[in-house]
């Protein structure tokens, strides 16, 4: 979401970085670069002007200006400012009421609102909590028919509706039904409107007002910049949200949504949705976001996800193989893709990787999430001895192995080489590899410290 922001800040503040001197002409001409990233990432300009203020009045003090390294110095400033404009820390849900908790979702239609609601269920199912999902659409009866399919398949109870019942009827017999039968969480998914109109608010405040809901979130499209916040703003003011859900910020956003929402409304962004599937929901942590679009990557959230999406018995017995002196073949191979592809595939885990920012496009784009489909076939051409005896794969074997994948020569002479290189990597993480890189990436991310979670310094794939 970030990339184009990302490139502009990095590139603008790296010109500092080594300089043994600032002046407040330099830092003035930065800060007007820094100005021109953010109004072109559609930033709102009230949004700006506060952010470029206290920048400047922290900038041009004592703290950057005697500082051994200003350079350093102004990025930390600009890093936690950009933290500041998007709200401290991440507020969790707060469901620490008599159950059931009663979450009611709103938006616009086309929101991904819907969607919204399962993500969040199966997040919430994950935790060991008891989900009933209802939907209070009662326009759109496709509405109804594409929770009760979601619910399936995150497994949460489903309580039925249809379009001739009064939203706040559905809304209010799907709360009794949780609590005569011992349900943590009840999620409302109410009608979407092309705009905000009075009927919309007028039925959504009865539902709000009938149902009392301990979290009101707001769904809103990334992809609408700066409007998101002023839509959000509106519905606050009707409604008094609770919080936001960012949608489609894996798609070409530019990121003036989730840097204006917090300013504009004053409510925090919650989530934020990075993908179609109903495990594409992250939490958001406004310093981690900072730390990405300063290029510095996200390595908390990386070690997060891996943990909770890698399977670790698959893990475990890898690194168990590999401490035994056994080569790494292309079973193992597939089954690290694999796991990538649980973890929101290359492009999720790139956006997450320090340095990414100073990376060209070029080179980004020959790694996608297509090549790995593609890697992924050739794989499943190939028979048990050529998966365990790759350099056997020669001649009449490649051709065979191509018409069966469909990919051409060049593809699979390709993916034999990145084996192999993937091959000797493997060999140095089975001596403690992998604790070396990480403790080197633990160093260069700010206030990573010793946040490895209960890994032992390694990463499960």
């Amino acid at each position: 979401m970030f990339d184009s922001l990302s490139q502009r800040l990095t590139k603008t503040l790296k010109s500092l970085r080594g300089q043994a001197r600032l002046s407040e002409d330099n830092i003035q001409e930065s800060l007007r670069e820094v100005r021109m990233a953010l109004l072109e990432a559609d930033v709102a300009l009230p949004v700006v002007k506060d952010f470029i203020t206290h920048v400047k009045a922290r900038a041009i003090g004592k703290e950057v200006l005697e500082s051994l390294s200003p350079g350093q110095a102004l990025i930390k400033i600009v890093n936690d400012e950009l933290v500041n404009m998007m709200g401290e820390t991440n507020d969790e849900l707060n469901l620490s009421v008599e159950p059931p908790a009663v979450i009611l979702m709103a938006g616009l239609q086309g929101s991904g609102k819907t969607t919204s609601v399962a993500k969040l269920s199966r997040r919430l199912i994950e935790q060991k909590k008891k989900v009933l999902v209802v939907s209070a659409d009662v326009y759109r009866p496709a509405a109804i028919d594409q929770l009760e399919t979601l619910a399936k398949e995150v497994n949460a109870e489903f309580f039925p509706s249809n379009t001739s019942q009064k939203p706040v009827d559905i809304a209010k017999a799907a709360v009794s039904h949780a609590e005569k039968h011992y349900i943590d969480v009840v999620i409302v998914d109410t009608a979407g409107r092309l705009h905000i109109d009075a009927d919309m608010m007028q039925e959504i405040q009865a539902v709000h007002q009938t149902i009392k809901p301990v979290e009101t979130l707001f769904v809103v499209d990334s992809m609408t910049g700066q409007d998101a916040a002023n839509t959000a703003d509106a519905f606050n003011k009707a409604l008094e949200i609770t919080g936001v859900i960012l949608t489609k910020t894996d798609g070409d956003a530019r990121g003036g949504a989730a840097l204006s929402i917090r300013q504009i409304t004053g409510k925090p962004i919650k989530f934020m949705g990075v993908g179609e599937k109903t495990t594409a929901l992250e939490a958001f942590h406004p310093d981690r976001i900072a730390s990405r679009i300063l290029g510095m990557g996200d390595v908390l959230s990386l070690i997060e996800e891996a943990e909770q999406k890698v399977d670790q018995k698959k893990a475990q017995k890898l690194a168990n193989k590999l401490k035994k002196g056994k080569s790494f073949d292309l079973n193992d191979f597939k089954d690290q893709l694999q796991q990538m592809k649980k973890m929101g595939g290359m492009a999720s885990l790139m956006d997450k990787m320090p340095g990414m920012g100073n990376v060209p496009d070029q080179v980004k784009n020959q790694v996608n999430d297509k090549e790995l489909i593609k890697i992924e076939a050739m794989i499943d051409s190939m028979t048990l001895f050529e998966r365990l005896r790759p350099e056997q794969i020669k001649g009449s074997r490649k051709k065979r192995i191509t018409a069966g994948s469909g990919t051409q020569i060049q593809d699979l002479n390709r993916l034999l080489k990145q084996f192999k290189q993937m091959q000797k990597m493997m060999k140095k993480f089975s001596k403690g590899g992998v604790r070396n890189m990480m403790r080197g990436l633990q160093g260069k991310i700010p206030g990573m410290g010793g946040g490895m979670g209960g890994m032992g310094g390694k990463m499960p794939f």
